[in-house]
């Protein structure tokens, strides 16, 4: 009889037993992720592509990023020619009356000293100019809107923000950044330039006294 032990076959849970390696999962047929759930439809996992560049991703309107349109529920834009109509039609009107009142008030005692006189009477005029221009802006289109020009030729000048009448502040700042250039410094060039900028402007129709002020022209 033998004295060795019995031999027994080793059990299969056996920790050092070298197990086959394990192969990953493959995707299912017709590529795309395995964790992925497709959407009803066949569109992508991911939801909806960017929009290309150039886009705008949050809207159209003239308010910008999807905003309101200040203009809207306004009468269209006034046509920029007939803005310099009426502005020269204002400017005539206005400077007969500086001319009257500078030839009322010019007296021909201070003829003794020509050259004061008349260094006097520049400033005094561009000054006299200046106020009458602004006074006669600020007062009407704060009431109404409309200087005579505007109104003769159907337009207005309304708040960018609501198309509302422009406030008194706000009919003096217009004026004057206008008005105050054009009576002491260059008035042709002032004018074209502040008013001309109404035909380059987009997408308001804005002269440089319109944008100081926030205001448009819009047809009566």
């Amino acid at each position: 009889m033998s004295t060795e032990p019995p031999q027994y076959p080793p059990p299969d849970d056996d920790p050092f037993k070298k197990q086959p390696p394990q192969q990953p999962p493959q995707p299912p047929q017709g590529g795309g992720s395995p964790y992925d759930t497709p959407p009803p439809g066949g569109g992508s996992p991911y939801g909806t592509p960017p929009p290309p560049y150039g886009g705008d991703p949050y809207g159209g309107g003239a308010g910008g990023l999807g905003g309101p349109d200040p203009l809207a529920g306004m009468p269209p834009l006034a046509d920029s020619g007939k803005r310099v109509l009426a502005r020269i039609i204002d400017m005539i009107l206005v400077g007969v009356v500086v001319w009257l009142l500078t030839w009322l008030f010019g007296t021909s005692e201070y003829d003794i000293d020509p050259d004061k006189v008349n260094t006097g009477r520049s400033f005094g005029q561009s000054l006299l100019a200046a106020l009458l221009y602004i006074a006669y802006d600020t007062y009407l289109i704060s009431r109404t809107g409309q200087t005579l020009g505007k109104k003769w030729l159907g337009m207005r000048v309304a708040n960018l923000n609501d198309g509302a009448t422009p406030t008194v502040s706000t009919a003096l700042a217009r004026a004057a950044v206008l008005w105050l250039p054009f009576a002491f410094c260059c008035a042709c060039i002032w004018t074209a330039i502040c008013g001309g900028w109404s035909f380059f402007d987009k997408p308001y129709k804005q002269g440089l006294h319109d944008k100081a002020a926030k205001t448009v022209v819009v047809s009566a």
